[in-house]
């Protein structure tokens, strides 16, 4: 009883893959010690693809079904073999299984934000990111390019492989799009898609498809997006400089009162508001200077008289702190200062 245990053993009767879990590509089925026997089954599940390797050279490929294994059904591995000329049995070959079903949820984005031409802005730096989902589909060439000779291959040792595919693609992605970034952030399905198109030869190149694509979201750096936001106030108001002025000037009069320090209360309140009104006069008449050509304000943009001095010396402080800033220039700086210090003589 037990030689005949034994000799069992030795031989395969069904050759099958039952997966016990998510996220393995490929199987290969135990083969140690044991040899395939003359009409055995083989059962290829739904989901999933067998390969049969012959020392190393790929042979026959079956899809979703039951087989019995004779020379009939295993045309090139008869070939490889000499089976026309006298057929062995039992016999020695490596079985693969390959899980066709979709790996969902494969998330991509970008570590860090990528430079891309941009029509309206010329050149912008941007990170996206979103999740796609792929198959193999053609396992005779997953096997040979990826998964080679191992006992299993899970999709984990694909997932690197893969996102760097997707960065690598991004750029020419946007660039076949021909969207501008605005358009792009707002459309996102046409992104996603100009993106798969990309993507789909340099998977079919190892053997997968590329089910989906996804992009769930496309944005700037802080201080692009910091720009991007006065591009967009600037366009609220018409591109009308001059209300865009008053605005960033009445922005900002809070934060000269908070930033005044001599004062506090109604005192300090005061102040802030004084210096900031005075501040927007400035900034006005400089502006309609810029527009007529450099000419002298009339009358009814010059300030308005019996300005008082700690009004002016407040007004200087803060065109300091934009000169600072950069927001005005040296020259605009002591051309303001000249006109206010003539208020106090």
């Amino acid at each position: 009883m037990a030689l005949m245990d034994f000799i069992k053993k030795q031989f395969i009767d069904i050759l099958q893959w039952t997966e016990d879990g998510d996220g393995t590509l490929a199987w290969r089925f135990p083969m140690a010690g044991m040899e395939i026997q003359t009409g055995a089954t083989l059962v290829v599940r739904e989901s999933q693809m067998a390969v049969f390797v012959n020392e190393g050279q790929v042979a026959d490929v079956f899809g979703p079904g039951t087989y019995k294994l004779t020379t009939q059904t295993l045309p090139v591995l008869t070939y490889l073999k000499n089976w026309d000329k006298l057929f062995e049995s039992p016999f020695k070959s490596d079985v693969y299984f390959f899980s066709t079903r979709q790996q969902v949820d494969q998330k991509w984005g970008t570590p860090q934000p990528i430079t891309i031409r941009d029509k309206d802005f010329g050149a912008v730096r941007l990170r996206a990111f979103g999740n796609y989902a792929y198959r193999i589909a053609d396992p005779k060439l997953f096997h040979t390019e990826i998964s080679g000779t191992r006992e299993s291959y899970p999709a984990t040792d694909l997932d690197g492989q893969l996102r760097g595919l997707v960065l690598q693609n991004i750029s020419n992605a946007i660039a076949g799009s021909g969207l501008p970034f605005l358009d792009l952030a707002a459309n996102q399905v046409m992104f996603a898609d100009a993106l798969a198109h990309e993507l789909q030869p340099a998977f079919a190149k190892i053997g997968l498809k590329l089910e989906s694509m996804t992009v769930q979201n496309v944005s700037l750096p802080e201080e692009l997006q910091k720009v991007l936001d006065q591009k967009i106030g600037m366009g609220m108001v018409g591109g009308d400089m001059g209300r865009f002025m008053q605005y960033q000037t009445a922005q900002a009069i809070p934060q000269f009162a908070q930033a005044s320090g001599g004062g506090s209360g109604i005192a300090g309140d005061a102040m802030g508001l004084g210096a900031g009104v005075a501040l927007g006069q400035v900034l006005a008449q400089n502006l309609a200077q810029g527009l007529q050509g450099g000419t002298a304000p009339t009358a009814s943009q010059a300030a308005p008289v019996g300005v008082k001095p700690e009004d002016v010396m407040a007004t200087l402080e803060k065109l300091g702190e934009l000169r600072s800033k950069g927001i005005l220039t040296q020259e605009e700086f002591d051309a303001k200062k000249t006109e206010l210090l003539k208020k106090l003589v």
